[in-house]
């Protein structure tokens, strides 16, 4: 029964192992074990269910007592094997080793394949711990096993004795005899089962096998046995060879040669040469061979020895340091260590300064340096190369002493002399080590550069010659040796071809020795020899690295220069400079190349560093000048070249300033600047005078004069005025020091001179002939111009046979003939035939010839040849688009023809260039388009005046041309004109002046009368009416205009009577009714003037009867109406002035302007604003009512104040004029509207008033603006609770107003002045500065003693004042009576009143503040002050407000806030504070009341976004107050939520005080 129960039990937990329920193993497995205590398959069930559910310690005894039960199973051995593979700590490796040991054991006599799998396993378990014997002798019983099986295959075999040498092949020299022995079998068996040899696989099996050798050192016979097995098979490869090399040194020297047979490149074999050659002393090829063999491996102690030792030899001491370096880092030897120490301290310290610290660490890392003879003398020379020539003397004492037969100490005791420049004692010292090593190179080198520098030998030289050749000969690879015999021959022998062996010899040995490099070149350049001066320059560059071998780089550089391989030049160049970049030579010689190579700007940059690093090199100075000169940078290029002449007259610097002279004065009279064209003229003959003076011989400098002469011929001649030195003008004047003014004549004159003094050195030169020929050509214009044609007729020859001859020396010129052509054309000679004839080979000569085809239009244009005019013009247009004169001929043409684009045409000149011709053709054609009225409305006259900006271009060009021509009045009536049209008055009233000038000495009667019509009307609008009479006088008075002119004029000037009269006579020559009209209405406003008010509105209403009645005449009897308070008479007029047709410009501002007077004057305040914007929304256009809308809102609708400063804005953007008072508009708007710079700082009211300012400086309204905006600045400041920052104002903007309201002297002016007044003195209040208020008030009353206004102002300010001092609070009585006896004076104003109220309130005199209020009411609206009233009532309701949330008994106070505030919101049914007073009203009459609520509720959510914050937050505060009371607690929410929005600090600090736990 209980067998069955187990097998039951034990089927259970096997089928709960298959479905991994792991727990119910365990419980199967214990009911077997309560049954049968040592079950092997419950205890290994146990084990493997433990193991799943991470229970270690009882899967381990488990499996333990399994194993323990049936030690021959393997079931509980497999479950200990897997558990102790799954967990990797190290106590548990060595029980997996026993187990391995154990299934191996089980598996080899049943499962072979297993047998094998846990054999490699236990090996690879036993080579991660490094145990490589267990390794050999696990893998050895399982090779014993497979060789004794039955038909194994030889290359499975060959596969594990190959993978046991891979498991050992990298630690052989760490594996014992035993190990090492087991591995040289398993390669023995390895190469014996290889098939197929020779193969790939053999080759590399053998190579493995002969490396394993070559690290055991017993078993050298097999090593050279399986060398010389794999040398039969393989004689191609080198590897044993290499063996062999570095283990049989007999058969070395054969082992090397073969090598190098098969390799050139073999690493041994090239150290094996390399050490025999160093035995031969070959000390190249031994430095060559071991580098080379250095090279794969870098590695090898002693190779590394042998290099340094070559190099040390070969004096090559930074690179013996480094192989000594290099070799250190790979020694492992002490002798060899000891060796390399020595050799690089030796190394270091004949290398110099640069390597004396690291010499000092080599030489503390050697023993034994106190007792060797050369490490002492190394110390010494160590201390002597950081200047401690007292330690070096001292160790040089002690080298003497302990070993004096040594020349160490000798030599060393000669350097300390050599350093103190003790020669005696050196040459002592140095003959000493001679005489005791007389074969040392170095002894006798030291003695022939004592000798070479030595004074007594510096004329005998024989020593320096004898000991030098012997240095040589001792020693051939001493390079400075041979560089010092190199300078004995140069200097002393003057054999430059052995100087130039010795250095080339002494350059081979060292290449970085700079000097004998430099020398070996130089020589050969001087010999001829370039070859091979640029192989050594090549040798150098070749290897030099980036910044260094200056000295090849330059001298390279300059070769190629010399010989234009400027690109080349310049890489040299730049080369060099890297290793010296403050090389000022070498940047000039840069220049030099860029400037070959026509790179300027690189050019100027690199003379530019020359004189950036050497100030005083006049060539850098003027390589840059004349750089900046070739680049048209004259401005620039002159001022380089006043500096050099500053230092000197350097007559290079000298013409090129005269050259940029002439070209910045042609290019000033281009732009048709001729003063200053002048100016620049007369320093170009003053540099190139100076220049002439110290070489005349030059023709270049008197040709440069002669054109500095000629070259202001198109200046006028009252301006070409220049002062010329008395020697160069020819003038016999005792005072040569002088200078000559010279006119413009007189300057030709002197070009001629010039140009023939020229000649006079080079009389073949054309291009002289040519200018000589110019000059007198524009002599004989000038003479022609003066009517001097007789005297003009040889001068004009003389310039024909000039140009002749220039044609003969060089007809190919196509100047030449140009010229030609010009002046046969000229009046006196007009030769046509000869000018066509010189224009066409002109042509031939130059295809591309702008100016010839010009001229030669000119000539067909002067013979009425319109077609081939046509022609000509046409094709030099194709030549050069930009040429203007070409297009002023196209011009003509058109404007012979009668065509449509003669303007278009015009206007191009003048866009291209300023010709006189052109800018008098455009003018001419935009004066003739203005004065023709009736095409206003065509398109042609909108494009060519109005789109094209005519009037202000051809008043431009027109200034320009009557600057240069100051005699053509026809210009000057034209330029008036523009400037009338441009409202210049002033320059149009100059210009017509000028005009009448020139007509008056002319006699042209009827264009005389014409101008003089014209300057009597500027005069009259500049304010001279007066001249403005007497002008018109000189004209008979026989037309219409003259006549309105002179009534016009007289009633400016003030004879009214005289203006009457005139009027009336015009009155009876008016040709229709329109004129007839206007004259009436100038009558009417004249009968104003005289006071006849009747009769002006009889005159005025006959113009309103006639059949053509005028607006004008409407708008003057409307405004007469306003005037005169008469509104019916207004409002009739404007509707009459409605009736016409529809208004557009200045005359819907007009009617704007009165219908807003009119409501204004009707008392309809709100509905000013609103006609306005009505206005604005017909004509959003015109930038007039925009600032019209900006002026009124900020007076009647203050609300909407953030819209009247866009409305500004828009002013300002619109129109420039309008713009400048817009400006003002939008900043009071701004400053209505409560903006300031803490909101924006760069749009508020004080930026804004600043640049209109700026824009308007003369205007006393924007520097009160100002003043207000400083005020609010500084308000908000203390608002704030920040320090003002534009206190201390007040004085100065005040002096400012004052003083430009006395320049404008109108009634407007004076009361912005008084209201100045009164905004400083509230300034001074506010900041507590009575004293300077007092002072200012007092200053005021001593100009004007009677002005009351600044007598209340002085009341008050002694009042404030009399407060802060007073002890108690209470003012006198009889000064308050005083006080209300002057505020209610006749002359007082509405903010007095208020203060006066507030005065009162303060007092607690209420009932009197009352009356102050109700009185500044009764003011202001009387004066019809909007925000008067306003202010008025809401102060007065505030007032009356107090007594109501005190509580105090009675109605009368609540009557007055409620009557006060009904009248508020008639003025404007918006205003929000009125709305607020209301609410806070029924707050103190009734708290809870839903009234209440409603009220406030309105203001809070529902009032517009223009509403200011203030009045909602309060709002906010009671209705919060309010529901409070009420515990509406979702009420209270809804409106923190709305508080927060808004960002109400203030009403949250509130919310927490009512609600501490919230």
């Amino acid at each position: 029964m209980s067998s069955k129960e187990v097998k039951t039990a034990l089927k259970s937990a096997r089928d709960a192992i298959k479905n991994k329920e792991y727990k119910d193993v365990l419980k199967h497995c214990k009911v077997v074990l309560k049954l049968e205590k040592n079950n092997y398959n419950a205890w290994v069930f146990i084990g493997v269910a433990a193991s799943e559910l991470e229970q270690p310690d009882q899967a381990q005894a488990a499996y333990r007592k399994a194993a323990e039960l049936e030690p021959d199973q393997l079931l509980a051995w497999q479950g200990l094997a897997n558990f102790y593979e799954k967990n990797d700590q190290a106590d548990l490796q060595t029980e997996l080793l026993k187990v391995y040991h154990r299934l191996v054991d089980l598996y080899e006599s049943s499962d072979k394949l297993k047998f094998q799998e846990v054999s490699r396993k236990l090996v690879d378990l036993y080579h991660s711990q490094h145990d490589y014997l267990q390794v050999t002798r696990v893998w050895l019983r399982l090779l014993e096993l497979k060789e004794v099986e039955e038909g194994v295959d030889k290359a499975e075999l060959r596969t594990l004795w190959q993978q046991m040498t891979l498991f050992l092949q990298d630690t052989v020299e760490e594996l014992d005899v035993e190990t090492q022995n087991h591995l040289i079998t398993a390669y023995e068996r390895v190469l014996t089962l290889t098939e197929n040899v020779p193969c790939e696989e053999h080759k590399k099996i053998s190579e493995d096998y002969i490396q394993c050798l070559s690290k055991i050192p017993r078993e050298e016979d097999k090593l050279q046995k399986a060398c010389k097995a794999m040398g039969s098979l393989y004689p191609l490869q080198t590897f044993p060879l290499e063996i062999l090399t570095g283990v049989y040194s007999e058969e070395a020297v054969s082992c090397f040669s073969c090598l190098l047979d098969l390799d050139r490149n073999s690493g041994p074999a090239l150290l094996g040469l390399g050490g025999k050659a160093l035995q031969d002393r070959k000390y190249e090829e031994a430095i060559k061979n071991l580098t080379q063999g250095l090279l794969p491996s870098l590695m090898g102690s002693i190779g590394w020895l042998s290099l340094a030792q070559a190099q040390q030899k070969m004096h090559r001491y930074p690179d013996c340091a480094a192989s000594c370096s290099k070799g250190l880092a790979v020694c492992v030897g002490e002798e060899v260590k000891v060796n390399l120490l020595r050799l690089k301290l030796e190394a270091l310290v004949r290398s110099g300064v640069h390597s004396r610290e690291e010499a000092v660490k080599t030489l503390n890392q050697i023993s034994d340096g106190q007792c060797d003879p050369v490490l002492l003398f190394l110390k010494g020379k160590l201390f002597l190369q950081k200047g401690q020539n007292e330690d070096a003397l001292q160790v040089s004492a002690e080298l003497l002493h302990s070993h004096p037969n040594a020349a160490e100490g000798s030599v060393l005791k000669g350097l300390v002399h050599m350093a103190e420049d003790d020669q005696q004692q050196a040459e002592h010292s140095f003959l000493k080590a001679v005489s005791q090593c007389p074969e040392s190179a170095e002894c006798n080198f030291l003695l022939s550069q004592l000798y070479w520098t030595k004074e007594e030998t510096h004329q005998d030289k024989s020593k320096v010659h004898t000991h030098l050749l012997k240095a040589a000969k001792l020693d051939p690879y001493f390079g400075p040796v041979f560089r010092y015999l190199g300078h004995y021959y140069r200097e002393v022998a003057k054999d430059p071809t052995r100087a130039r062996g010795c250095y080339k010899r002494a350059f081979e040995l060292n290449s970085s020795d700079v000097e004998a490099g430099a020398a070996t070149v130089d020589i050969s350049m001087e010999q001829g020899d370039m070859d091979s001066a640029l192989a050594v320059l090549q040798s150098v560059t070749e290897k030099a690295t980036p910044g260094s071998a200056k000295w090849a780089w330059i001298r390279r550089g300059l070769y190629h220069l010399k010989t234009n391989q400027n690109n080349q030049a310049i890489a040299d160049l730049q080369a060099a400079l890297r290793a010296d970049p403050t090389d000022w030579v070498c940047w000039e010689c840069l220049g030099e190349a860029y400037l070959n190579r026509h790179s300027f700007t690189a050019a100027l940059k690199a003379f530019s560093k020359a004189h950036q690093l050497q100030p005083d090199s006049i060539y850098s100075l003027y390589q840059m000048a004349a750089i900046k000169q070739t680049l048209c940078h004259y401005k620039e290029a002159a001022g380089e070249y006043i500096q050099i002449t500053l230092k000197e007259d350097y007559v290079p610097a000298l013409k090129g300033l005269g050259e940029c002279f002439i070209a910045l004065a042609r290019s000033a009279m281009a732009d048709c600047l001729d003063g200053k064209a002048v100016d620049l003229t007369q320093k170009a003959i003053e540099y190139l005078f100076r220049a002439v003076q110290h070489r005349p011989d030059l023709s270049c400098l008197w040709k440069l004069l002669g054109d500095a002469c000629s070259s202001c011929t198109v200046v006028a001649p009252v301006r070409a005025q220049i002062l010329v030195p008395v020697a160069l003008s020819g003038d016999d004047a005792q005072n040569q020091d002088q200078d000559h003014i010279l006119d413009q004549r007189q300057l030709l004159t002197l070009g001629e001179r010039c140009y023939g003094r020229a000649l006079k050195l080079m009389p073949e030169a054309p291009n002289l002939w040519h200018d000589l020929g110019i000059n007198y050509y524009h002599q004989a214009q000038k003479l022609m111009s003066s009517s001097q044609e007789t005297e003009a007729q040889p001068v004009l020859q003389k310039s024909l046979q000039c140009i002749k001859k220039a044609v003969m020396l060089d007809s190919a010129n196509h100047s030449y003939w140009n010229a030609l052509g010009v002046v046969s054309m000229a009046k006196g000679i007009e030769n046509y035939a000869l000018a066509q004839h010189s224009f066409i080979k002109s042509v031939m000569s130059e295809r591309n010839n702008v100016v010839a085809w010009t001229n030669l239009g000119v000539l067909y244009l002067k013979r009425e040849n319109i077609e081939l005019s046509h022609e000509a013009f046409k094709t030099a247009q194709s030549l050069e688009p930009l040429y203007v004169r070409c297009w002023i001929g196209q011009a003509l043409i058109a404007e012979m023809v009668d065509s449509y684009d003669t303007m278009d045409l015009f206007r191009h000149t003048t866009e291209l260039s300023t010709h006189t011709e052109g800018v008098k053709g455009y003018a001419y054609w935009v004066c003739s388009t203005l004065l023709d009225k009736s095409n206003r409305d065509s398109e042609l006259y909108r494009y060519n005046i109005v789109q094209m900006n005519a009037v202000s271009a051809a008043q431009e060009a027109l200034c320009k041309y009557t600057e240069r021509v100051q005699t053509d009045a026809d210009a000057f009536i034209m330029l008036g004109y523009l400037n009338e049209q441009l409202h210049l008055k002033k320059q149009a009233a100059a210009s017509y002046q000028r005009a009448v000038e020139l007509l008056q000495v002319a006699s042209h009667t009827s264009m005389l009368n014409f101008t003089l019509r014209n300057y009597g009307r500027t005069l009259c609008d500049i304010g001279q009416p007066e001249e403005a009479v007497r002008v018109y006088s000189l004209v008979p008075l026989e037309e219409l205009q003259d006549l309105v002119g002179l009534a016009l004029a007289a009633f400016r000037a003030g004879h009214l009577q005289d203006s009457v009269t005139a009027y009336e006579k015009a009155l009876a020559v008016a040709p229709s009714e329109k004129e007839r009209a206007y004259i009436l209405t100038a009558l009417a406003l004249l009968q104003h003037q005289m006071g006849s008010v009747d009769t002006a509105k009889t005159l005025l209403f006959k113009c309103s009867l006639l059949k053509e009645p005028i607006s004008e005449s409407l708008v003057c009897l409307c405004a007469l109406g306003l005037v005169y308070g008469d509104g019916t008479l207004a409002a009739a007029a404007l509707t009459e002035l409605q009736k016409l047709k529809a208004a557009t410009g200045a005359t819907m501002e007009h009617r704007c302007l009165l219908t807003c007077t009119l409501l204004a004057l009707q008392g309809n305040y709100s509905s000013v604003q609103r006609e306005a914007a009505r206005g604005v929304h017909s004509n959003p256009g015109n930038p007039s009512l925009w600032a019209l809308l900006s002026r009124l809102v900020a007076e009647f609708c203050p609300r909407k104040a953030n819209g009247g400063a866009v409305a500004g804005s828009v002013a300002c953007q619109s129109s420039m004029t309008l713009g400048k008072k817009a400006l003002l508009y939008s900043g009071v708007n701004q400053l209505a509207s409560g903006r300031h710079f803490g909101e924006c700082s760069y749009r508020n009211p004080l930026k804004t008033i600043q640049r209109a300012v700026l824009l308007c400086p003369d205007d006393v309204a924007t520097w009160a603006g100002l003043m207000a905006a400083c005020h609010t600045e500084n308000t908000a400041c203390s608002l704030r609770g920040s320090t003002p920052r534009r206190q201390g104002l007040e004085r100065i903007l005040m002096t400012l107003v004052s003083e430009k309201a006395d320049a404008q002297d109108r009634p407007l002016t004076q009361a912005v002045e008084g209201w100045a007044l009164q905004q400083a003195l509230t300034g001074l209040r506010q900041a507590g500065q009575y004293e300077q208020a007092e002072a200012l008030c007092s200053q005021v009353l001593s100009v004007s003693p009677d002005h009351p206004a600044v007598f209340l102002q002085l009341s008050q300010v002694q009042c404030e004042r009399l407060l802060l001092e007073a002890t108690s609070e209470q003012i006198p009585i009889p000064f308050l009576e005083q006080l209300n006896t002057t505020v209610m004076g006749k002359n007082t104003s509405v903010s007095s009143l208020h203060w006066l109220a507030e005065v009162c309130r303060s007092q607690g005199l209420l009932v009197q503040a009352t009356v102050a209020y109700k009185q500044s009411l009764q003011l202001a609206s009387h004066l019809g002050h909007c925000s008067g009233q306003m202010g008025s009532l809401l102060r007065l309701a505030l007032l009356a407000l107090a007594p109501c949330m005190s509580n105090v008994p009675g109605n009368s106070w609540k009557d007055l806030v409620q009557e006060a505030t009904t009248e508020a919101l008639k003025l404007d049914p918006t205003q929000t504070v009125a709305l607020l007073i209301q609410a806070l009203l029924q707050f103190s009459i009734k708290t809870g009341a839903r009234e209440t609520r409603r009220l406030l509720e309105r203001l809070v959510y529902s009032m517009p976004a223009e509403q200011t914050e203030t009045v909602a937050s309060v709002a906010r505060w009671y209705l919060l107050r309010h529901l409070h009371a009420k515990n509406d607690i979702e009420l209270i929410d809804a409106l923190m939520d709305q508080a927060k929005t808004v960002k109400d600090s203030r009403m949250m600090d509130f919310y927490r005080k009512l609600f501490p736990s919230a």
